[in-house]
């Protein structure tokens, strides 16, 4: 492949929009839809693609440093890009003491991906973004290496995630997507002519700020109309509950969609608690956004 443009593996643009009857809604008068963004692209599914694309842009096959835990699905989608589109990728892993131990089965995929890995100590990991420290990840990187924050959630992230916005305006009332760094909140809300429900998978109600200034640096200053639901983090980023599990399995029996439980689940289970509880008149239309497929998912942690 002679280009560094993401546009060249052909994307599935704009994702499906598919109608979903659900009795826990349809009794109350709602409408169910389902962005399925997981079918995007086998390799870069959902929001991993379109967080990533300008930033591949952006690096105009430089090498690309980036930033993760042990299983991050965003660390997986920048090595697939950079095997499919030839550029190389350094994985800054969350934790020194996972260096002397075999790969589990993410990082695995990332190696095999060509991927380089370096395990930095927690510490250092929470640090990353003082310019002492990248600048001390980025001395063992090839001089003029392009860096991705953690999760791909920046600027350029935002502004591509507005097109999700553009694509569910005038099809839903409510677009709804779980949370982890905030970039796809922040441009799916700046995108999107109704309203946006964010839900977090981590605790620590700090994911308000990072949209803001997230949408601050995309689009300079606020947009949409959003907020966050925080009670569906399920114990806290990469952690699930039996509940959640049970959940998860029956709407995996009802609709025939494997559902990916640390991100997925938790928006889904918030929307049928929500409409449970009256949150949305009768009559709305309700965008649940498929950031990623099943096979991304792993046990409890």
């Amino acid at each position: 492949m002679d280009t560094y443009d993401p546009s060249a593996l052909r994307p599935r643009l704009p994702s499906p929009l598919e109608a979903v009857a659900d009795e826990r809604f349809a009794r109350r008068g709602l409408t169910l839809l389902l962005k399925r963004d997981d079918l995007i692209h086998p390799d870069l599914p959902g929001n991993k693609w379109r967080k990533l694309a300008l930033n591949l842009r952006a690096a105009a096959g430089r090498p690309v440093l980036t930033f993760g835990g042990a299983y991050s699905n965003h660390l997986r989608a920048t090595a697939a890009a950079g095997r499919l589109l030839g550029f190389p990728t350094i994985g800054i892993v969350r934790g020194d003491e996972l260096a002397g131990r075999p790969l589990n089965p993410s990082l695995a995929r990332c190696a095999a991906d060509g991927m380089r890995l370096e395990f930095a100590t927690r510490s250092a990991y929470r640090a990353k973004h003082e310019p002492e420290v990248l600048a001390g990840f980025l001395e063992r990187a090839p001089e003029g290496t392009y860096v991705v924050p953690e999760g791909g959630s920046n600027a350029l992230a935002a502004q591509g995630c507005a097109a999700l916005g553009g694509e569910l305006s005038g099809r839903a009332d409510v677009a709804a997507v779980a949370c982890g760094t905030g970039g796809t909140l922040a441009g799916l809300a700046a995108g999107f002519d109704g309203r946006t429900l964010g839900v977090p998978v981590l605790r620590g109600g700090f994911l308000g700020g990072e949209v803001r200034a997230l949408q601050e640096a995309a689009f300079g200053g606020p947009r949409g109309d959003w907020r966050l639901d925080e009670r569906f983090h399920c114990g806290g980023y990469g952690r699930t509950t039996p509940e959640l599990d049970a959940f998860a399995q029956d709407f995996e029996a009802r609709h025939g969609l494997a559902i990916e439980r640390l991100y997925v689940a938790k928006m889904l289970l918030a929307l049928v608690s929500l409409a449970e509880e009256g949150a949305f008149p009768s009559g709305t239309r309700i965008a649940a956004v498929v950031t990623g497929a099943r096979d991304q998912s792993v046990s409890s942690r």
